[in-house]
């Protein structure tokens, strides 16, 4: 009875833990359906896209970079393919160090590559491939690749490189590409661009390939590849194509641009030419100048520090970002504002003795014993300085502020590229609002004279002053100043053109307008520069200007061999041509170079002739305007440069 109850008890607990197990079986079963339920059906999506990255492979093909032509078709920046040996640090197997100078055994890599190289990989990661060489000959190619198997982790790779035939010439325009840094992939990613930029290296930096990066990128197309379980392509898939970047065409004349450049030499300074009709920007001279190529593969560090470190300071762009005393190039707009305002009538005269007196100090004229008496067209085209000293008395800092504005002084012209200069057009809530101390914030009633003779606080850009001048001309209509004319679809041909309509409508009287442009005519006839218009068979006006550097005490004269070069005068001078409809009006300043009449007008004049008659001057007459001689009578002009301008020097283009 024992025995049968203890067995008993033994089945019992073997069909409990049968039921547990069986229990347990039922439970691991559901977890597993769960499992499999889980990942077949609500991942499935996922992990099928896994699979089939696994896979495949997309392989992004790089679009070409649109081409950048001036406005007569010729190519200024373009593309060419070329290999480089790039290396990946995270798939190398010895230490970089070592890598690079068992390389250069094979290929020569110079310190200014390794410079580079050092430079571009603090700004890469370690799995994305850096060049230790670009544009590799054929015969350090073919090196290379019989001695691959030793280098893993290096790689040939073929490239397209942004190519500027053109050199130095219009640099400050058309800007330069580099390689896309940190910042700049975080600005595309937030933009959600960084897709479009797979495979990609450079972007625009500054300029014209800053500013039109979107439309001169293109849009990147992709291989999709079946790849086996080495990642080894087997089979394409399917084919996007890249669609290339457009075409920018900018409203530059470049030949123009190159004669500019060559006017000035060596000198430093800056033009704009617009034409006043529809804003189109024809010559954006800075100088000096630097070669846009230097940045397309990462600057080294000797030529980075020589453009840096330069006292002349080649980056700025003077054009866009230079500031400057107008000097009497400010006085024709001081009379169109006394006009519109009621301050002054053209036949309203004054005596001039040669100075200024406002309180105790003296502001003296640049004529001794002064210009006897004096209306508004004499004060002009004679440039008499004591006839503006008392308007800006008579009309007060706020006055000039409110009646200048409008013509651009101090304000973005909201030109096609980035990095503008506003300038400084002075009023009492600006200095208020630029100064700290109480006693600084104050205006004093001396600081409003010498802004009459746009000195003072006074400063603008010389695209400022083209602008104004424009405007001057063209009826008192205001275009936005561009640089670029149209963009070009290459697939279709379609052209975008900038637009030109009118900003604003000024409403200034005809007859305040007509007024002023018959002095400035007459500057040009009689005045100031009349010398450098002798014999032209067209009318023009303009304005000649001296922008002070250095000030000297009230009693000492200014003698420019006294002082330092860049401490003597900027030489300025405004202009429009022909007179009766004008085609173009410029403005440009030689810095430190004196007269305006001796230094500045010479160079209007020979753009003048070249937009006008189609002329080029010989070399011998830009020598002469390099050297301040250009006093004598233009002689007969060649009407082709000395450097061939045709598209053919870009036979290489990818387009």
């Amino acid at each position: 009875m024992a025995l049968g109850t203890h067995l008993q008890d033994d089945l019992q607990r073997f069909r409990g833990r049968i039921f547990v197990a069986i229990g347990l079986v039922a439970v691991c079963f559901l977890l597993l359906v769960v499992r499999l339920f889980y990942l077949q059906v609500i991942r499935h999506d996922d992990y099928q896209a896994q699979a089939e990255s696994n896979r495949t492979a997309i392989v992004p093909i790089v679009p070409n970079r649109g081409v950048i032509t001036d406005r007569n078709g010729i190519v200024l920046a373009t593309n060419y393919s070329a290999y480089t040996i790039e290396i990946t640090p995270s798939r190398l197997r010895a230490p970089l160090e070592e890598v690079i100078d068992e390389l250069a055994q094979v290929i020569d890599i110079q310190p200014r590559d390794r410079r580079r190289f050092k430079k571009l990989r603090e700004e890469s990661r370690s799995f994305e491939s850096v060049p230790i060489r670009t544009r590799v000959s054929p015969e350090e190619l073919s090196r290379f690749a019989a001695q691959r198997y030793r280098f893993p982790g290096v790689d040939i790779r073929a490239r397209l490189f942004r190519q500027y035939p053109y050199g130095e010439l219009g640099s400050h325009v058309l800007g330069y590409i580099g390689r896309i840094n940190s910042q700049e992939k975080q600005k595309l990613a937030e933009e959600d661009e960084d897709g479009n930029y797979h495979g990609t290296d450079y972007i625009g930096k500054l300029g014209v390939e800053q500013s039109y990066e979107s439309e001169l990128h293109g849009v990147t197309g992709f291989h999709e590849m079946e790849t086996s379980a080495g990642g080894r392509a087997v089979r394409r898939l399917r084919s996007k194509p890249a669609t290339p970047g457009k075409t920018v065409v900018l409203s530059i004349d470049i030949v123009l641009q190159q004669l500019v450049e060559e006017l000035y030499g060596e000198r430093r300074g800056a033009m704009v030419a617009i034409d006043p009709r529809t804003g189109e920007v024809l010559a954006f001279v800075s100088k000096p100048t630097f070669d846009p190529s230097l940045f397309v593969e990462g600057i080294d560090t000797e030529n980075w520090k020589a453009l840096n470190e330069s006292p002349d300071k080649p980056l700025l762009n003077r054009a866009l970002r230079g500031t400057y005393p107008p000097g009497s190039t400010f006085k024709p707009f001081m009379s169109l504002i006394a006009l519109e305002s009621g301050k002054r009538t053209p036949q309203q005269t004054f005596a001039d003795p040669g100075y200024f007196m406002f309180g105790n100090h003296r502001f003296r004229d640049d004529k001794e014993g002064g210009h006897g008496m004096v209306d508004m067209r004499k004060s002009i085209v004679e440039s008499c300085d004591t006839y503006y000293y008392l308007l800006a008395r008579d009309m007060g800092v706020d006055m000039m502020h409110d009646h200048l504005k409008p013509l651009g002084f101090g304000q973005y012209t909201g030109i096609d590229i980035l990095g503008e200069s506003r300038g400084i057009l002075p009023s009492t809530e600006w200095k208020r609002k630029n100064y700290k101390k109480p006693e600084q914030q104050r205006w004093y009633s001396g600081e409003t004279i010498s802004l009459g003779i746009g000195q003072g606080y006074n400063t603008f850009t010389m695209l400022q002053l083209a602008q104004a001048t424009a405007i001057l001309v063209n009826e008192g209509v205001q275009m936005r100043p561009h640089l670029v004319k149209e963009v070009v679809d290459p697939i279709s041909a379609e052209r975008r053109a900038i637009a030109k309509e009118p900003v604003a409508d000024l409403k200034y009287k005809p007859e305040h307008l007509a007024t002023i442009r018959q002095a400035l005519v007459d500057v040009n006839l009689y005045g100031t520069s009349a010398s450098s218009f002798v014999g032209a068979p067209y009318t023009s006006g303009g304005k000649t200007g001296t922008a002070q550097v250095f000030t000297v005490k009230q009693n000492e004269k200014y003698n420019a061999s006294h002082l330092d070069e860049r401490l003597r005068d900027h030489a300025l001078y405004m202009a429009y041509a022909p007179a009766e409809e004008p085609k173009v009006a410029l403005a440009m300043i030689v810095e430190n170079a004196g007269f305006g009449a001796q230094n500045a007008a010479p160079i209007a004049r020979r753009v003048f002739d070249y937009i006008i008659m189609g002329r080029y001057p010989s070399q011998e007459d830009i020598a002469a305007v390099q050297r301040g001689q250009a006093t004598r009578p233009i002689g007969i002009p060649r009407a082709a440069p000395t450097r061939p301008m045709t598209a053919q020097s870009a036979a290489q283009t990818t387009p």
